[in-house]
């Protein structure tokens, strides 16, 4: 079997287990999510999709972040549930977008002067938004599934240009819960404020 082929399958599946834990808003989305960037990293960088790649170094320390952050609203709360799902402010929306324009300038520049991407533009938009995401992921904001939705749906396009078609298919069913997991996400919210 092609090692392009077993990546991209043990990469749908550890996809798949960490798409089901984030819609459940299960704390172990995290640990899952340590081990997903380095099957989805080899992946990318075999592709050409340089920032895609760098996107999971950038996981691996999100991860680690978001399973402390998630815990210590565990232990505050004294909730199994850990950190609460509430709406992004509109304070943090401003911060969000100027660092979201920030790095995608940013990562654009780096792609066009120092790698042979045939797909800049693209590659650093999804990229920028994936950290706007999970960092908002790791707040427990319920807009970062729109956020991850705005990517899914990009990236379907991407990886079917790229060539990795079973990794794009994985994509189009992120897009999917992307909208279930928002629905879920806002009614646990309000749910909470009752």
């Amino acid at each position: 079997m092609d090692f392009k082929l077993i990546l991209q399958v043990v990469g749908v599946v550890l996809g798949l287990i960490y798409l089901w834990l984030e819609y459940k808003a299960n704390i172990w989305l995290w640990v899952v999510g340590l081990i997903m960037p380095i099957v989805h990293g080899t992946l990318y960088f075999r592709a050409g999709l340089y920032a895609d790649f760098s996107m999971q170094l950038y996981y691996i320390l999100a991860g680690v972040y978001g399973l402390i952050v998630w815990r210590r609203g565990a232990k505050q709360t004294k909730d199994k549930g850990a950190l609460k799902i509430t709406s992004t402010p509109t304070t943090v929306w401003v911060a969000v977008a100027g660092m979201y324009a920030i790095l995608h300038g940013a990562i654009y520049l780096f792609l066009c002067n120092f790698t042979d991407s045939t797909v800049p533009f693209w590659d650093s938009l999804t990229t920028a938004l994936c950290i706007v995401a999970y960092w908002m992921l790791s707040r427990k904001y319920v807009e970062q599934w729109l956020v991850w939705l705005a990517v899914d749906v990009i990236t379907v396009g991407l990886y079917i240009y790229k060539d990795i078609p079973i990794t794009a298919g994985l994509y189009a069913l992120y897009s999917t819960m992307a909208i279930a997991g928002y629905v879920r996400w806002l009614r646990m919210m309000q749910k909470a404020q009752v």
